[in-house]
């Protein structure tokens, strides 16, 4: 890629029909997980209109009302509206859930049924699992996609308090940033469309958009005449959420994690218990490549870990650091086999995955945030000193 580009990532709020879905999947994922930590859960779910399938394959010791669960999200999201068609209470419910398959579940649970270290469990599917990291940020995150984030969930903040009662649900961020040399200089353009009440004017909804939100959210210095703020570009966004769309868990992957500037594996997130190496190693991915950052090894790091189903160890580790690194990327990538274990049952060890803490992950993307409970272990950067030890 050029030094000189634009960029753009894009978020989307609560209300969206696929974020409603991945909300109701890990619903279900902390549901089982708080009663039974070693839960396996593959929990997917779909919507549309009034009506909501959830399915997959959930093995649990838990007892749940797995419909009580999916009402309790949604109401929680705001579809609560007398004239929401999609509403918490309305809904119409079916539950499509079967036990996780013996032929999976032996790849997983053999090695530590013989009774050997838990270590050796296997990973539950086979893939390849991207982790990223740069220092455009704090969080070192790329831009866009932080920008893109704050701006939804401030506007999800701002609805929730009942400032705004035209304000619903549904709704989508977008920001293009302009790269010199490298580093973020300029925002070229900002997109927002959010779902209204059928009274609300559109020139009142775009001045408070750019005024309470646009404009408190991104950095000043990042904004200028030539801005371009697009609000609500149809002029009307009544209709939306699942009534307006089909909603379906896991296809929202790349607002999930670095919104396209860095790779992703196309495996989903929202749902999986982390015996599924979809989600759990790609947490470690993003937790190796932000300690790398923090370190001072590199400005920008990517790595890519792939594994087999039922096989402990993963079956190929690469480190590239686009040429920003201080040290080799050979040297880094020993100093991360030497600092961390990816074996699956490790990286739950390490990042302590077995606890009900998914559903804080579902909305305004699986990375770059700060928990005040420590539940967001792979944003840590504890390894950070350990990393650069070994690198030298």
């Amino acid at each position: 890629m050029s030094k000189n580009f634009i960029f753009s990532s894009e978020s989307v709020g609560e209300g969206h029909p696929d974020k409603v879905c991945d909300t109701i999947s890990d619903a279900v994922l902390d549901a089982c997980l708080a009663q039974d930590p070693r839960s396996r859960v593959a929990c997917e779910t779909y919507a549309k209109s009034n009506l909501v399938v959830i399915g997959g394959e959930i093995t649990t010791r838990a007892k749940l009302d797995y419909n009580a669960i999916a009402r309790e999200a949604i109401r929680e999201i705001g579809y609560v509206n007398d004239d929401d068609v999609f509403h918490a209470d309305r809904v119409l419910i079916m539950n499509a859930i079967t036990s996780q398959s013996a032929d999976i579940a032996q790849g997983v649970d053999a090695k530590a049924a013989e009774g050997k270290d838990t270590d050796e469990q296997g990973a539950g599917d086979q893939g390849l699992m991207f982790g990223y990291a740069c220092n455009e940020t704090p969080e070192l995150m790329p831009a866009p996609i932080m920008y893109a984030h704050q701006l939804g969930r401030e506007l999800t903040r701002i609805r929730k308090s009942g400032k705004v009662a035209w304000l619903r649900p549904d709704a989508k961020s977008q920001v293009s940033v302009q790269y010199e040399n490298g580093k973020p200089v300029r925002i070229t353009n900002v997109v927002i469309s959010t779902q209204h009440a059928e009274d609300v004017k559109h020139k009142e909804i775009k001045d408070f958009i750019i005024k309470e939100v646009i404009r408190k959210v991104l950095p000043a210095q990042m904004l200028d005449k030539k801005t371009q703020f697009l609000i609500n570009p149809t002029g009307r966004f009544v209709v939306g959420g699942p009534q307006g769309d089909t909603g379906l868990t896991g296809r929202k992957i790349i607002v999930d994690s670095y919104g396209g500037m860095g790779r992703h594996g196309g495996g989903a997130f929202s749902g999986k218990d982390p015996s599924k190496v979809d989600r759990s190693a790609a947490y470690m991915g993003r937790y190796v490549a932000k300690n790398i950052v923090a370190s001072g090894l590199a400005t920008c790091a990517e790595i890519q870990f792939a594994y087999a189903i039922g096989h402990p160890d993963p079956v190929s580790v690469c480190v590239n650091t686009f040429g920003t690194g201080a040290v080799s990327d050979e040297a880094i990538e020993k100093a991360v086999r030497e600092v961390f274990s990816f074996k699956p049952a490790a990286i739950v060890k390490q990042l302590n995955l077995l606890r009900p803490i998914y559903s804080k992950t579902t909305n305004y993307g699986h990375f770059g945030k700060v928990d005040d409970t420590n539940s967001i272990t792979w944003e840590k950067t504890d390894k950070a000193a350990a990393l650069k030890r070994a690198a030298k």
